[in-house]
């Protein structure tokens, strides 16, 4: 008997994660890659894996305690599983001329190995929206095999290495997770000794990732465990306050009765049509509108509609106020017409809003109140030391905010650069969960469209955003008479529970002094 510990691997830096579900117990047969617990942080809920095959002979943890990496989990008796393993490695063998596309070599001498849905930011049961490849197909290295589509971005996720799609074990409407088995691909020798993918030199048997299993019905019982444990990841939990549901009310139709976004909008939308109390409003008349005339019908993008929900959460959630102010850039522009021809020798375009960037940054050192956020119980406020500024870019699908990282440490040229490869990525439709997580303030520019003012909506849990609109010239008098000056309508939206309406106005008009002067950038 081989007695050895399991312990919590590296989790990201997390600590004091909470156990939300235990996997096994005493007497289990577990196999190498077997899920032994789930954990929960602020961020993600993720399942840790076994190590080593083997018994499980006693648990060191229960449902709602709080572990860090290193922390045993259980122990395993790692002998205990050897002779069923060479068992089932003998069955395999004899079972090889059964099942040639698992065990089979091509001619050139390839080995069959598993592509597994790489590192996707932390995202569960993403949607799979396209499936790119089919039995057969040759592939080389980043060449696409689908596509997932989260609540924020699609991404593709590429061939980490040469070889030929040999079995696909998704389709398209799937939900995966970072681990599932995708497609079975013959790699040639060469490339497998090269490829840096998790993929592994046989197919395992009994520790293979299960594939993805279409979306459950709805569960009638309570979304509670035996243990009393509430089942609801953190995203939930959070939209779940900021909404004021209580999530004990709440019937989950995931896995397991597992709460989702979905049942929290549901819940929201029975509310609305009348079964909450305050909350009653008359459902949307249903009109057919082909009695007045031809008409065409068009869906929804799925970021559409999920902006449209978020839009429509921060509206009614976030008390609104909007301050106005217009700045004088006629040397700002002046500066930038001076240096667009050096920026275009470096590849990129001097755009005003890289300078905006520069501005926001030193406006909320000034007025930090503006780079926080409400705690998740609304009493405390958490103030920020870093900046990360998001930029909302129109796509053909919808808008996206993709986020620039350290803003006040890189220089105008560099963020102009930045702005331009990041813009492209989000028009592509490339952007990444990271992509577009952190963002601490929020800039909207529809400057290169037109208009003079809007409303912009807070990108809770940010507590301020700023819209610009296009400049215009316009007679100003300095005090002798009226001179033509260049001016940058800005629109300021902010969070009336963090912000009062006079920090609103100091904040604009400083921000509008250092685009004014943007030798005030330098101090």
């Amino acid at each position: 008997m081989a007695i050895k510990e399991i312990s919590v691997p590296d989790i990201g830096g997390a600590t004091d994660v909470e156990i939300i579900e235990i996997l096994v117990k005493p007497g289990d047969t577990i196999q190498e890659d077997s899920n032994l617990i789930t954990l929960e942080s602020e961020k993600a809920a993720m399942d840790v894996p076994s190590p080593m095959a083997g018994v499980v002979k006693a648990l060191k943890v229960k449902v709602g305690d709080k572990v860090s990496q290193g922390d045993v989990i259980l122990t395993v008796d790692a002998a205990g599983a050897t002779d069923d393993n060479n068992k089932k490695t003998q069955q395999a063998d004899t079972t090889k001329d059964a099942k040639p596309q698992h065990s089979e070599q091509s001619d050139s001498g390839s080995a069959l190995k598993e592509v597994l849905v790489p590192d996707i930011g932390g995202a569960e049961n993403v949607d799979v929206i396209e499936v790119a490849v089919k039995v057969g197909d040759k592939l080389a290295a980043d060449d696409p095999i689908l596509t997932l589509e989260s609540e924020k971005a699609a991404m593709d996720v590429p061939a980490p290495f040469a070889g030929t799609v040999q079995e696909v074990k998704v389709k398209k409407g799937d939900k995966v997770s970072q681990g599932h088995v995708i497609i079975m691909m013959s790699a040639q020798e060469t490339d497998a000794t090269t490829t840096t993918a998790p993929a592994k030199t046989e197919v395992p048997q009994q520790s293979a990732p299960v594939a993805p299993k279409a979306a459950p019905a709805p569960v009638k019982t309570a979304p509670v465990s035996s243990q009393g444990i509430l089942y609801a990841g953190p995203a939930v939990r959070r939209l779940a306050y900021e909404l004021g549901i209580d999530l004990n009310q709440i019937q989950g139709s995931g896995d397991k009765g597992r709460i989702t976004k979905q049942d929290l909008q549901n819940h929201i939308k029975k509310g609305l049509q009348g079964g909450g109390v305050g909350m009653a409003m008359p459902a949307a008349p249903v009109i057919d509108f082909s009695q007045f005339g031809d008409i065409s019908v068009e869906a929804l993008s799925r970021i559409n509609k999920l902006t449209g929900q978020n839009m429509q959460r921060n509206w009614l959630s976030v008390p609104h106020v909007t301050q106005f102010e217009d700045a004088d850039i006629t040397d700002m522009e002046a500066f930038r017409q001076a240096n667009k021809a050096q920026a275009e020798k470096q590849g990129f375009k001097l755009t005003p809003l890289a300078i905006i960037l520069k501005a926001v940054v030193m406006a909320l050192k000034q007025y930090p109140r503006f780079n926080s956020s409400l705690d998740s119980n609304g009493e405390q406020l958490i103030l920020k030391h870093y900046y990360h500024i998001g930029v909302a870019v129109d796509t053909p699908n919808g808008l996206v905010v993709p986020v620039l990282r350290d803003v006040d440490r890189k220089g105008i040229f560099e963020l102009a650069a930045e702005l331009a490869k990041i813009s492209q990525k989000a028009r592509e439709g490339k952007l990444t969960l990271n992509d577009m997580k952190g963002g601490c303030f929020t800039i909207s520019s529809l400057g290169g469209i037109g208009g003079t003012a809007f409303t912009p909506i807070v990108n809770a849990p940010e507590v301020a955003i700023l819209g610009v609109s296009k400049a215009q010239t316009k007679a100003v008098y300095n005090g002798k008479e009226f001179v033509p000056r260049l001016m940058l309508p800005l629109s300021l939206s902010y969070d009336h529970r963090v912000i009062d309406g006079a920090l609103g106005a100091r904040f604009t008009v400083f921000l509008s002094q250092c685009l004014s002067d943007i030798r005030k950038l330098l101090l």
